[in-house]
């Protein structure tokens, strides 16, 4: 399955509640709990009613940042954090009006039970992400699963598709990065080392413990 597709569904199905972040009048950010409604295996789509300040902000700032999480139900605290899932997501959005919005309404019975009538339903408008770029992280794989994808019609630019760090030409092999990399990612096949990104935690330590500074941070 195109992992795009698999991990909207995940979003979607699974998740299905997110925090969602954008710019109120002052330019600060505001969030609160949004369900992602449907997905078509490209995009994602949401709605509010026109009466809320989020759909104020949408239309003056339409740009979002969002996290879902699952997993570790009925678990205690330790052993719930090391099997959840997150998926987060930024990107422009557009309102498309009540498109889509009979399908949300069938595919979302419990809507029905806030928005009973026709009538109050005239409030609703639906929402698309256009574009944007989101990342799947697992923590209960061993090592922890980190993997990007694009949503809607992205285009990967220089600085979107970049990781942030690089071991160079600089590298002279002397492993001390292995014994600070808390997710032994780092691949030591050869010289210069390689830091599998899939797994990598972004913790920063492999760049500010290398003696020979051949950890590039990008």
């Amino acid at each position: 399955m195109d992992k795009t597709k698999q991990y909207l569904s995940i979003l979607v199905n699974e998740m299905h509640s997110v925090v969602c972040a954008t710019l109120d009048d002052q330019n600060r950010p505001a969030t609160r709990v949004i369900d992602i409604m449907l997905t078509d295996g490209h995009t994602l789509y949401f709605l509010t009613a026109k009466g809320k300040d989020f759909y104020k902000q949408l239309i003056t700032h339409p740009f979002i940042a969002l996290t879902g999480m699952s997993g570790g139900e009925g678990m205690d605290r330790m052993h719930a954090t090391m099997q959840k899932k997150s998926i987060s997501i930024r990107g422009s959005v557009e309102c498309i009006g009540t498109r889509k919005l009979k399908e949300i309404f069938e595919k979302n019975p419990y809507m029905a039970e806030i928005y009973p009538t026709e009538k109050s339903r005239e409030a609703l408008v639906v929402f698309k992400m256009t574009a944007g770029t989101g990342e799947f992280f697992d923590l209960s794989t061993k090592p922890i699963t980190r993997e990007s994808f694009s949503v809607g019609a992205f285009e990967k630019t220089e600085e979107e598709s970049h990781v942030p760090y690089l071991i160079s030409l600089a590298c002279t092999g002397c492993g001390k990065c292995l014994t600070v990399c808390p997710q032994n990612c780092i691949r030591h096949e050869s010289v210069p080392f390689k830091i599998d990104q899939a797994h990598c935690l972004h913790c920063g330590n492999c760049f500010t413990d290398c003696p020979a500074g051949a950890v590039i941070r990008r």
